[in-house]
């Protein structure tokens, strides 16, 4: 699901403990320029069962062209099952930030 050219918001919560690991691996492979971790607290029902946990929501920014490979990698370093990965498309921003974005995800960042 490549989106060439855009700055992409990939949304995934995890477990407190995994939080900081996942996303300092995913700024270290370069396939993000930064993820925001911020304790949330995730109701719903898994498995028939209802659940109220304490989580932390991963906000991670990049580019159309790595949303596969940020995909790829956060199913691999998660812990869940059926983890959350939401890809949301920027249609507008401060400019000097996503260029940074784009900047930051490149090869040779």
């Amino acid at each position: 699901m490549s989106m060439p050219g855009q700055t992409v918001v990939i949304l995934s919560t995890a477990p407190a403990s995994e939080s900081a690991a996942m996303a300092r691996a995913l700024v270290d492979r370069g396939l993000v320029a930064c993820v925001n971790v911020m304790p949330v607290r995730s109701i719903y029902r898994w498995k028939g069962e209802f659940c109220d946990d304490q989580e932390h929501l991963l906000i991670a920014k990049t580019t159309g062209e790595k949303v596969d490979e940020v995909i790829a990698a956060i199913k691999a370093l998660h812990p869940y099952e059926i983890p959350e990965i939401i890809a949301l498309p920027v249609i507008a921003g401060h400019a000097p930030y996503l260029e940074w974005v784009q900047q930051a995800t490149e090869k040779d960042a």
